[in-house]
């Protein structure tokens, strides 16, 4: 299996997580800015909810229904969960949109006049069914699902039966950067990703060392100096 395909498998069995994370309000984390800059983002992002959900209590209350009325209500959704998933579908999308443009047959043409009778009709459907092949990419104008675009976009990869003449090695690598992306987008969101960052010389040490942070994985960020060793969380100095 490809690295390409690799992404792909596990953005698919990871949408469904992202999607259950909807409803959610977790502590979202922002690796790579600092400390600072992770305490500030937790604060945006408490204020984006706040505005978010005052915004929908109004909306809730201009639907005021009468209690004996059966129905669901609207609920709360993480808005960065929500754009995410959002922007990964567009992107996966219009990856799809490039890929097809190249790769994919164009259906069997109707039979013209000229064709003999008994002949036409057996022609013609197999122009339709070519047609409504459903392993054709059709994108009309709603954006499909992630899930359904990175499939897609796998049986390609794998070379799959269909009306498509296979990918190149630049196509390949096209879909395995706008995957690498999206899963990259998605574990931030999740916060599944461990990772590690210098900081530059605008957030240096007071020893002159260069700053590193390092988290992720749902585990709380801290920040490393590699000149006298200081280790801070967010509460402040740990070690010196």
């Amino acid at each position: 299996m490809t690295n390409t395909a690799t992404t792909l498998r596990t953005l698919i069995t990871t949408w469904p997580d992202l999607r259950d994370a909807l409803g959610d309000r977790p502590i979202h984390g922002a690796y790579g800015l600092g400390l600072r800059g992770y305490l500030a983002t937790l604060d945006q992002h408490d204020a984006e909810q706040t505005a978010y959900d005052r915004a929908h209590a109004a909306h809730r209350r201009s639907q005021e229904r009468d209690p004996a009325q059966l129905g669901d209500r609207p609920v709360p959704v993480s808005l960065r969960v929500y754009d995410t998933m959002r922007a990964v579908d567009a992107a996966l999308a219009a990856c799809a949109e490039v890929i097809a443009s190249s790769v994919q047959t164009e259906p069997i043409p109707l039979p013209g006049p000229e064709w003999p009778a008994n002949d036409r009709a057996r022609r013609t459907a197999a122009s339709r069914a070519d047609l409504a092949d459903p392993r054709r990419w059709r994108y009309r104008g709603r954006t499909p699902s992630a899930q359904h675009t990175a499939l897609w976009l796998l049986a390609r990869v794998e070379q799959r039966p269909g009306p498509f003449r296979p990918l190149s090695e630049q196509q390949e690598r096209y879909i395995g950067g706008i995957a690498r992306g999206a899963l990259q987008r998605i574990e931030a969101v999740l916060d599944t990703a461990e990772g590690r960052r210098a900081l530059d010389d605008r957030h240096r040490c007071p020893c002159g060392g260069t700053v590193e942070v390092y988290g992720g994985a749902g585990a709380t960020p801290c920040a490393h100096c590699t000149g006298c060793g200081a280790l801070w969380t967010e509460a402040g100095v740990i070690a010196a």
